[in-house]
């Protein structure tokens, strides 16, 4: 009997339409407005590089310039659901609201003279002057609408097409400083706040905000506080530096982030799902995943390898691919909120704990749970950072829970023995004195 093939999934145009119905005019007003408040205050100042002097002008440029507009209205129709189309819309509709305040706030003006063109690139040309003012500059909303639209194009498109939608979004991106629209300080600016707009409005799950709340841990505001000196000191040097100090702009924004998550928004603004880290969350926290993976690499390198704790349970830092492979793991629980997991072959769960935070013991005891659901495969690896501290007091939880281990201290000394360096504070020990043994265990003691 043959199976009926299932209906194709169907697309929401018409919310898509609606939105753009108001995103349209809306983008004309705001950006138009912006441009003639610029323009009545006679804005003179601006950002350049003397090395732009040496960019060429190249008319036909400006064909992909104008194709933007194109991509802008096929993207709602590559949308597959009624939340993709909102969430994809209110990028969209952020990355407007934040470039047009920015440039009323700091208005700037393009400072090259545009050589004249002839023929159809020249017609262009006068179309496009006929609304966009030489103002408007950073961010480039053209390289934040580029970027949430490149992302959209990308995900539906495989193979060649795919190339060629790299190829176009690359020329699209050049042709701002090739068509003598922007300077180069406003792509890297434009690009954050696209990439920001992606990070504020992820296409499935809850948004970094839906959940939010101040914390009351001290610890949690200790480190807040620590982040967000660092993000002040690295913008900071970022600014000191000029042109050359857009790493430590980057890097500030990062740690901002990082600080944001600890104080209010907890694991949910790394956007760690499935062991990886949505695009604009992992290329806005960039320096500071760089660091933490770094970080942990320095304090384990005298102690890389896992350490067997009891009936194939093992206890470590986070891996990768071949360590996975030849330690003959079949299951990973991963704690880590800041670093990416390998991918494989085997069964995977993630449970994104703060670093430098004790879990509570509501978290310990699912954490047990999971490590003894995850022995139904075969050997699982714990394990965090460094493989000290949050994967430490979960392997413990799972000591106690199971009856393997009689109280907090008899649990230590089993962790110590494979990993003396394993560090559980007060905090840990106190959670951990709460966990109780009902939870049956799987295998052998």
């Amino acid at each position: 009997m043959n199976t009926p093939a299932a209906a194709a999934p169907t697309i929401p145009w018409q919310r898509g339409v609606a939105w753009l119905l108001f995103l349209g005019p809306f983008f004309f007003l705001s950006y138009g407005f912006a441009n003639s408040m610029a323009a009545r205050w006679q804005v003179s100042d601006s950002l350049v590089y003397d090395w732009e002097r040496h960019i060429p002008f190249l008319p036909w440029t400006i064909l992909p310039y104008w194709s933007i507009d194109l991509f802008y209205g096929l993207s709602f129709l590559l949308c597959r659901t009624a939340l993709q189309v909102d969430r994809h819309a209110l990028r969209l509709l952020t990355a407007q609201l934040v470039s047009v305040a920015c440039f009323l706030a700091f208005p700037l003006r393009f400072s090259f003279s545009r050589p004249d063109a002839d023929g159809l690139f020249g017609a262009l040309f006068d179309a496009l002057a006929g609304f966009d003012l030489p103002y408007n500059q950073a961010p480039s909303l053209h390289i934040s609408l580029l970027v949430i639209l490149w992302v959209r194009f990308a995900a539906a498109t495989r193979g060649p097409l795919r190339g060629l939608v790299d190829a176009w979004a690359a020329l699209i991106a050049v042709s701002v400083l090739t068509t003598y629209q922007h300077h180069f300080i406003d792509l890297p600016s434009g690009a954050l706040v696209g990439l920001l707009c992606l990070w504020l409005w992820p296409d499935e799950g809850p948004t970094p905000f839906s959940a939010a709340r101040w914390t009351h841990s001290s610890e949690r505001r200790r480190l807040a506080a620590y982040y967000l000196g660092g993000a002040l000191a690295a913008a900071s040097l970022g600014a000191l530096l000029g042109g050359g100090g857009l790493v430590f702009l980057w890097l500030g924004i990062a740690l901002a982030l990082v600080a944001l998550s600890y104080a209010l928004l907890g694991p949910a603004g790394f956007q760690k799902r499935d062991g990886r880290h949505a695009l604009g969350a992992a290329l806005l926290l960039a320096p500071y995943t760089l660091g933490a993976w770094l970080n942990s690499r320095l304090w384990t390198r005298n102690s890389p390898a896992p350490g067997l704790i009891a009936d194939g349970v093992w206890l470590g830092r986070l891996p990768d691919s071949r360590a996975m492979q030849t330690g003959g793991f079949r299951a990973l629980l991963d704690l880590t909120a800041e670093l990416p997991a390998p991918k494989g072959d085997w069964a995977y769960m993630q449970m994104p704990w703060l670093d430098l935070v004790p879990p509570d013991s509501a978290r310990l005891e699912e954490a047990a749970a999971a490590i003894e659901a995850l022995r139904q495969h075969g050997p699982v690896l714990v394990c965090c950072a460094l493989g000290y501290s949050r994967s430490a007091s979960a392997v413990a939880a799972w000591l106690l829970a199971t009856g393997r281990a009689s109280s907090v201290d008899a649990a230590l000394a089993i962790l110590q023995q494979a990993r003396p360096r394993v560090v559980l504070g007060p905090h840990h020990r106190q959670a951990l004195a709460r966990i109780s043994p009902p939870l049956e265990s799987a295998g052998g003691a």
